[in-house]
């Protein structure tokens, strides 16, 4: 079974996106995933489509959470795969 693919956009200075990482690599003991962080400032696109709303946690094309990780939210959703 693959290992789910989490991706979290965000932004170099930002200290929400740090926070947000931080307590995924907390529930790594607990879970077994992947995480990609983009840049949303690396391509226009991105930017203007999480311009002020960073960091977004998604799983795929579904977006689990944004601003502070919600755990409950990324776990069922890691259990639901």
């Amino acid at each position: 079974m693959p290992v789910p693919a989490l991706t979290l956009y965000g932004r170099k200075w930002c200290h929400l996106c740090d926070d947000m990482l931080a307590a995924l690599e907390a529930m790594r003991p607990a879970w077994d995933f992947s995480i990609t962080v983009i840049d949303v400032d690396s391509d226009p696109a991105l930017e203007a489509q999480y311009d002020e709303i960073v960091p977004v946690l998604a799983l795929g094309e579904r977006e689990l959470c944004r601003y502070r990780l919600d755990a409950a939210a990324v776990a069922a959703a890691l259990q639901s795969g």
